[in-house]
């Protein structure tokens, strides 16, 4: 055995095995369950053949085994499916349920049976025997059908093969071995970069405290305090000390994104932080083609792909600290390689991850190298940005639909297609069950509802839709492996996703999921799998890891999110202070006005109007407008160039528009940059692209108006969600209604006072701001509040900017 005082490098057997033995290129044209174990879908079936294997037969036995090189020591370590100890010997099983026909395979995929060869090895050394068994067993998920492969190995054979395997990893231990170090050594002499603001060194100390007792912390962060350094820098220190071994940065935007990357920056250049990060873009933004096509015969970076990536992998760990998207474009030329593929790649060897949220939750898109495989606590914290954003967010993740048209348009393009008899067959079935849930729509089986003219029905289960589409998921899977290219295989691939997500929530069903169905605006039928509450969801991601923090500026009632993100209201929780002056910051409450729609008319335009002239006049300026919709914009556009056209209008104004590109975003941006001689409005939908995210400091911005209380529109799913909150003893209204509005409104006002010399005002223009249960939920550092009319406003709003109190 190695020596126990160094740190250990610790690989789990399947990271092992798929690293050192993948060649060859990239090729997407595979679908996911081709050779690769479908892991979800076929998890109940692993455990029912495990159990119906007789009293010879240990299920899920913890191996490991040490290996001793270069003065550090090689922990690798996984569960052996099964262990098989019969008179005649000792055989290692290795489980894998696919959804391809079993008899159509003719030897163990190698990564498989290196698995099964790893397993055997230390197994053998440990009860010191001169053969063993290897097994590797191929159940199809449907029909349950079993083909098996085995083979004998010797101690010598096992032997050679286990020490040609970690050979190829020696180089990789080395690295992170010293690697690991110098981080550890530097992360306990790591200085905080700049003098604590205020509410700053308290708010690093909760973190710090939080990771140190495992446990998860809910952060109220107002605009100012400095939370991304403020959670980065005491969790670098709870690592430092041996708390956590790997730290995912979560955001919901490519905006915060870069803000991370700078947090670290700052370390580095001012406190010498030793530290690796990579930031994980979409592929869709790193792919060097047209549209993304992982096919050898079209991208000549997926061509040879995984002979060269380990190279590009090891060279831009060694010679770069904070890997951007930049520089993974820059070496995957260099290399001639998929961009995205080596981008998840470098992950595996850096200390820090900067992602999107769905590379830790999404089912379909999350890291599997770390979230599908391994033990609770893995070491990883979890610091999740803007942690509102995650609730609607998981909501999609963890939901999933069909429309019953899309299974017609697969079998019209497969009709053409030699070999689809089966999967047409098969289609046919699932569009009967289709039909019979149509036509029965608000008979027995379900119940239906009426939202605003549109209805739907609940449904108590899909049971027997699941079971047609399991049946010809596995069809369809084939024949997609077996024909490469047709006309319109996209389309199919696009269906047999969403059938593939469809049976994975389905599998996931339980309370806190709602099924129904509905006849969409264009006449189609969809069935789907809302999850309202996915708490159980993401605390299965969340488990994997030491500690989570979730923070934002708008994270209020926090018993909601705790609700909602972790389930539990026992989480720690704590608001911190805002270091900037009470004084600088003015929120109206207009008394008069309202944005409910039995109010919205003309009439009701013109006074809104009134309310942004006599705010906007105050002061020359840069203001925000915040329309409940596009529909009310542009209502209020045309008041607006009615009084210009009249010359009652003193300032100039422009207007967000549906879907802007990137470079209309940039220019509606730099308008708030300009020099000029009077005031601008600018029109912007709340809860859109330009409430959250963006930085408009001192002078760039200097009031918000607020149009309405963010409430979402009514619809079929907000109903679903009150109605299910009502039943479980909440407030129905207030989470599905009040509270992501108030969201919203909240994120708006936040554009406004950005630094300690920013002075602003917030004009919030719905009475129903006056109630009690809104102003409950205004966060403690808007401090009091002004009530005014369209009559005395610009009076409150002269006295403001003429410093009276």
């Amino acid at each position: 055995m190695g020596n126990h005082s160094q740190p250990q490098i610790r690989i789990s057997v399947r990271n092992l095995v798929e690293f050192v033995m993948r060649s060859g290129d990239l090729d997407n044209r595979r679908t996911a369950g081709a050779k690769k174990e479908a892991m979800q879908a076929g998890s109940r079936l692993h455990r029912k053949i495990q159990k119906r294997m007789g009293t010879s037969y240990r299920s899920e036995v913890m191996l490991r085994h040490q290996v001793q090189e270069d003065m550090f020591d090689i922990l690798v370590e996984g569960r052996a499916d099964g262990i098989i100890t019969e008179p005649a010997g000792v055989t290692i099983d290795e489980i894998k349920c696919i959804y391809m026909d079993v008899s159509r395979l003719e030897e163990p995929d190698p990564v498989h049976l290196a698995q099964a060869l790893c397993y055997g090895w230390f197994y053998s050394t440990q009860n010191e025997l001169e053969t063993i068994g290897i097994q590797i067993t191929y159940c199809n998920i449907e029909t349950e059908e079993i083909r098996r492969f085995k083979e004998a190995r010797s101690f010598e054979e096992l032997k050679a093969w286990f020490e040609g395997l970690i050979h190829e990893y020696v180089k990789w231990a080395r690295y992170l071995y010293h690697h690991g170090i110098r981080r550890q050594e530097c992360l306990k002499e790591l200085p905080f970069p700049y003098p604590y603001r205020e509410g700053q060194k308290e708010l690093a100390g909760n973190v710090y405290r939080s990771i140190a007792r495992k446990r998860n912390l809910f952060i109220q962060a107002p605009t100012g305090v400095g939370k991304t350094l403020s959670t980065i820098y005491p969790s670098l220190k709870a690592m430092g000390e041996g708390h956590g071994e790997k730290l995912f940065y979560l955001t919901a935007k490519t905006i915060t994104r870069s803000v991370a990357e700078e947090a670290f920056s700052i370390l580095r250049r001012e406190g010498n932080l030793y530290f690796n990060t990579v930031t994980i873009t979409a592929k869709e933004k790193l792919c060097v083609m047209e549209k993304p096509d992982c096919n050898p015969q079209v991208c000549p970076r997926a061509k040879g792909h995984y002979d060269r990536v380990n190279d590009a992998v090891y060279e831009i760990i060694q010679e770069v600290d904070g890997i951007t998207r930049d520089k993974v474009l820059e070496y995957a030329e260099r290399f001639e390689i998929c961009p995205f593929e080596f981008c998840l790649d470098i992950s595996n060897w850096v200390d820090g991850i900067i992602c999107d949220y769905n590379y830790v939750f999404d089912p379909n898109v999350k890291l599997k190298r770390y979230f599908d495989q391994g033990e609770p606590g893995q070491g990883y914290l979890f610091l999740v940005d803007e942690a509102h954003n995650l609730v609607p967010r998981a909501r999609e993740m963890y939901s999933a639909s069909l429309i019953k048209e899309d299974v017609l348009l697969t079998k019209r393009i497969l009709k053409t297609q030699p070999g689809a008899a089966k999967v047409i067959a098969q289609l046919d079935k699932c569009n009967q069950r289709f039909l019979e849930l149509k036509r029965s729509y608000g008979g027995d089986e379900g119940e239906r509802r009426t939202v605003l003219g549109s209805t739907y029905e609940l449904l108590p289960d899909v049971n027997v839709l699941a079971l047609n589409l399991m049946t010809m998921f596995g069809e369809l899977e084939t024949f997609m492996n077996e024909n490469m290219e047709f006309p319109d295989r996209y389309l199919v691939l696009e269906f047999y996703f969403a059938v593939r997500d469809f049976l994975y929530v389905y599998d996931r069903l339980d309370e806190s999921y709602r099924i129904y169905d509905q006849i969409l605006a264009d006449g189609s039928f969809m069935v789907k799998l809302l999850c309202i509450n996915p708490a159980v969801n993401l605390k299965e991601c969340l488990d994997k890891g030491v500690s989570a923090l979730f923070f934002s500026a708008t994270l209020l009632p926090i018993q909601y999110y705790k609700e909602l993100l972790s389930g539990s209201q026992e989480e720690y929780a704590v608001y911190a202070k805002s270091p900037f002056p009470e004084e600088n910051r003015m929120v109206l409450a207009a008394s008069d006005v309202s944005s409910r729609y039995s109010r919205r008319g003309p009439s009701e335009y013109e006074k809104i109007v009134d309310y942004i002239c006599r705010v906007v006049e105050g002061k020359k300026g840069n203001y925000m407008v915040f329309c409940p919709s596009y529909q009310y914009l542009h209502a209020i556009e045309d008041i607006l160039a009615a009084r210009e056209a009249s010359g009652a209008l003193s300032f100039i104004w422009n207007a967000q528009t549906n879907h802007m590109t990137e470079e209309d975003r940039e220019t509606f941006l730099h308008s708030f940059e300009e020099e000029r001689d009077c005031s601008m409005a600018a029109l912007c939908v709340m809860g859109g692209i330009f409430s959250e995210g963006i930085d408009l400091k001192e002078e760039r911005l200097i009031g918000a108006v607020i149009i309405g209380t963010g409430l979402p529109q009514v619809n079929t799913e907000q109903e679903i969600l009150k109605e299910y909150f009502d039943e479980h003893g909440e407030h129905g209204f207030d989470y599905a209604y009040q509270y992501p509005g108030m969201n919203k409104v909240m994120q708006a006002a936040g554009r406004v006072i950005r630094t300690v010399h920013d002075r602003g005002i917030i004009a919030l223009l719905d009475d129903r701001f006056l109630r009690p249960e809104y102003v409950a939920l205004f966060p403690r550092e808007w401090g009091t509040y002004t009530v005014v009319n369209r009559y005395n406003v610009d009076q409150a709003v002269r006295a403001f900017w003429d410093g009276a109190v």
